[in-house]
């Protein structure tokens, strides 16, 4: 049984509906993709914030009126490209998640599949994750959707893990599970750079990375310790 908190009624999810306004058209939902995806297309090739809704305009061939019309301010509309992004990664990671169960037959067969999976998915969404949390220091609105997101990639993980917990070493499964993904995710984010403007201190190679995280992992699993 999951021992995460639910939110409370007070709080409000982070989604593009929750920071938008409502359409008053048929054609407004594609003029609302075409603006969130020219900010998101923004947002990755300048490594920042730093755009105009003007920028917008012209990349997504929508009128500034409109854009205002959706949305009450920049900072809203970068609120839902953050939402966005979250709601894709996680059909990610549901998809990734069912694709090595499906493939896996044992704990030896699961992890090291678990650890190359999960590494692609954050690879391909570290960019927009680096600025989305960037913005998660100053703004509560994505801090808590981040933690939330955090949170369930992390117990997808350690869920699965435990279904392979007859193979475990020990006797604290759970706390074996939990700190095998905390190593899995922590190194993954290292090298990704998330949570730092900073490039990786340490240069590896990525596959044989995360072949070793993989091997690491299942030896301390599987460690009678």
């Amino acid at each position: 049984m999951s021992t995460r908190p639910k939110p409370r009624a007070s709080e409000k999810k982070l989604a593009v509906e929750t920071v938008s306004r409502t359409p008053q058209q048929g054609r407004s939902k594609a003029s609302l993709e075409r603006m969130l995806v020219a900010a998101e297309k923004l947002m990755l090739e300048r490594g920042s914030e730093e755009f105009t809704l003007q920028d917008v305009s012209q990349n997504g061939n929508v009128s500034i009126g409109s854009i205002y019309l959706r949305f009450k301010s920049k900072e809203n509309l970068v609120r839902a490209v953050i939402a966005s992004h979250l709601e894709r990664m996680a059909a990610d990671e549901d998809a990734m998640m069912a694709t090595v169960r499906a493939e896996s037959t044992s704990l030896d067969t699961f992890v090291p599949r678990y650890v190359q999976a999960f590494a692609e998915v954050l690879r391909e969404h570290a960019p927009l994750l680096r600025l989305s949390m960037q913005r998660a220091a100053f703004d509560p609105l994505v801090s808590e959707p981040g933690k939330q997101s955090a949170n369930r990639a992390a117990t997808l993980g350690i869920t699965a893990m435990l279904e392979y917990r007859a193979a475990f070493g020990g006797e604290d499964h759970e706390a074996k599970a939990n700190a095998a993904y905390q190593i899995i995710f922590a190194t993954l984010a290292r090298q990704l750079s998330l949570g730092s403007t900073a490039e990786s201190a340490y240069s590896h190679d990525w596959k044989e990375l995360n072949r070793e995280l993989g091997k690491m992992c299942l030896a301390y699993l599987k460690a009678d310790v």
